[in-house]
């Protein structure tokens, strides 16, 4: 067997980098790469050259559009509400704000300098529409009289902080009326701490720029955008108030960019789609960011039986990513590492999904792990935390049918040397997860959170907001649930019950990959738990139900904001 090397190297155009192999016998093969990189491949023959050329072209002949990122300047004023001039003056009302005197005037200041300005039309309007400030609701009034063109009233519900809700609402009527400029004020924003005021800012900011994002690349039109500029009004000014609108940027970019990975067809986002996505966040913060990316024969070296035997099936070959965090100044206290799912696609296998409910066609959100990893690695390279080393770790690959699958029945060995007997070949997302755990304790971590798109169970049991967590940790749990209500991301703990081990005891094998049906994501957990030493605090996170929004259709780029503020956390 005759076996060639060929280089291939990139020009550093970004839009435009053709590669051409040159072979004997004049076979000549143009591919196009959406990233630049020099590559040492190594094939057997013409013919292999030619199924790892066509594997990498995108079926259907779908590419996403080069959609412009949209840009929003958001600027801290301290100004008169009422002297404002632009398109939308949005106000966030709470209940509690719409009292009213024996007068029928607001006695919240606020309302009551704008109302006075408008003659009454505010008190006037929000009493016709039945307007109480519950969450949800929202008017907009075309009005003569103040700098604003139109005055639009949020409801914040009975709570005093603001969520991201309101800066969605914002966005919702910015929108309907085209405005390019909004302010936004809190009807009752003098009570408010300092650290209240940055806080409230920061969910603004956030709510807006998750609120505006569209994901228009698989469209053959999109919509003009109008929103160029959001002034914040009375929430202070200053560089730690202007810190935190940039800190919101950075994690709802991380957001973003999670969400369009999630919402990649898988016939674009293969598992080489994948890793040229994280290199190209590598590449974008080489400062800080190195990238590893290992091909089936350097996972074969390193034992990832399992891992492998998931991805036996397909033609598009696996990739196993990791990214590595160094900060770009001083000593390093702490390591940590972020491992995520990475099914580019799940067809079950051989125990393929079918009937009503099994959402095959949604299995392309079965990477969402690998994209709250990767959307965290993106944000966490333009914060740069320092104190704190983090390791990004994504086993990618397809689950897929063919003559050369993992068959029900198979053994498979682990790279810790613990074997696997697969009963469901739907249940291989915990078998790309073992040989990952593996390696990020390789790593020389002291702390892993994994996250999955890993059980319907989970789902069944919190529903689709709340993500499972599980560990033998309190201090870890402790840490991450305190992440989470920073983030405004639902988490909620679930028992690591050893008793329900005995379900996934083999005759063959050290363990079976599935067990009965009862407490099904605890008995995933339990399966992953084999796969990480014990010297290590370690946190599954099971976000089947989160990761993906119905009504929206849309990936939601959960986990994200969590996991930047846990290793925030850490580094401080």
């Amino acid at each position: 067997m005759r076996r060639f090397t060929i280089n291939t190297i990139h020009p550093p155009t970004p839009k435009w980098r053709p590669s051409l192999f040159l072979l004997p016998q004049s076979l000549r093969l143009l591919c196009f790469s959406q990233h630049s990189s020099l590559r040492r491949i190594s094939i057997s023959s013409p013919t292999e050259l030619m199924t790892r050329a066509f594997t990498g072209v995108t079926l259907g002949l779908t590419q996403p559009a080069n959609v412009e990122t949209h840009k929003i300047s958001f600027t801290p004023k301290d100004v008169d509400v009422t002297e404002w001039k632009g398109d939308i003056l949005a106000v966030g009302v709470a209940e509690k704000d719409l009292v009213r005197d024996g007068k029928l005037r607001f006695e919240n200041v606020i309302l009551n300098k704008i109302d006075s300005k408008l003659g009454g039309l505010l008190a006037e309007a929000s009493a016709e529409e039945d307007f109480s400030g519950k969450t949800g609701q929202s008017t907009v009034l075309r009005v003569t009289g103040l700098g604003a063109k139109r005055v639009s009233l949020i409801g914040l519900g009975s709570s005093t902080a603001p969520f991201k809700g309101l800066g969605e609402a914002v966005v919702a009527a910015a929108k309907s009326s085209q405005a390019s400029s909004v302010a936004v004020v809190l009807a009752s924003s003098d009570g408010l701490s300092a650290e209240s005021k940055l806080s409230s800012a920061y969910a603004i900011a956030s709510g807006l720029m998750l609120g505006f994002f569209e994901d228009n690349r698989y469209k053959s039109e999109s919509k003009k955008l109008a929103l160029r500029s959001v002034d914040i009004i009375g929430l202070g000014t200053g560089p730690e108030l202007e810190k935190k609108l940039k800190y919101a940027g950075y994690v709802s970019s991380g957001i973003i960019f999670g969400r369009e990975l999630v919402n990649s067809p898988a016939n674009v986002l293969t598992p080489g789609g994948l890793a040229e996505e994280a290199s190209k966040v590598a590449s974008s913060y080489s400062d800080v960011f190195t990238a590893t990316i290992l091909n089936a024969e350097q996972c074969k070296e390193l034992k990832m039986g399992s891992y492998l035997g998931v991805a036996a099936a397909s033609a598009n070959p696996p990739h196993f990513i990791h990214l590595r965090y160094k900060p770009p100044t001083g000593p390093v206290n702490v390591k940590l590492a972020l491992v995520g799912k990475g099914l580019t696609f799940d067809s079950g296998g051989y125990n393929i999904k079918t009937g009503p409910g099994c959402s095959i066609e949604l299995m392309k959100f079965d990477m969402g792990g690998s994209a709250a990893v990767l959307g965290a690695a993106k944000a966490l390279g333009q914060i740069k935390p320092l104190g704190v080393e983090v390791h990004f770790i994504v086993a990618a690959c397809e689950n897929m049918i063919s003559g050369t699958g993992m068959r029900p029945g198979d053994v498979v060995t682990a790279s810790n040397g613990k074997t696997i007997e697969v009963n469901n070949t739907d249940a291989e997302g915990r078998l790309t997860l073992a040989d990952a755990l593996v390696y990020a304790c390789n790593q020389g971590v002291e702390k892993i959170v994994d996250l999955a798109t890993l059980t319907g169970a989970c789902v069944v049991a919190l529903g689709p907001s709340i993500a499972g967590v599980f560990t033998p940790s309190d201090d870890l749990a402790k840490e991450v649930l305190e992440a989470s209500e920073a983030s405004g991301e639902k988490l909620w703990r679930l028992p690591l019950e050893e008793s329900y081990w005995e379900t996934m005891k083999s005759g063959v094998a050290d363990m079976v990959n599935t067990g009965g049906r009862q407490g099904g994501a605890i008995i995933a957990a339990l399966f992953l738990k084999q796969f990480v030493d014990e010297k290590v605090q370690w946190m599954h996170i099971d976000m089947a139900g989160p990761v993906w929004n119905d009504k929206k259709r849309s990936g939601t780029g959960f986990g994200i904001a969590t996991l930047v503020e846990w290793v925030l956390k850490n580094a401080s």
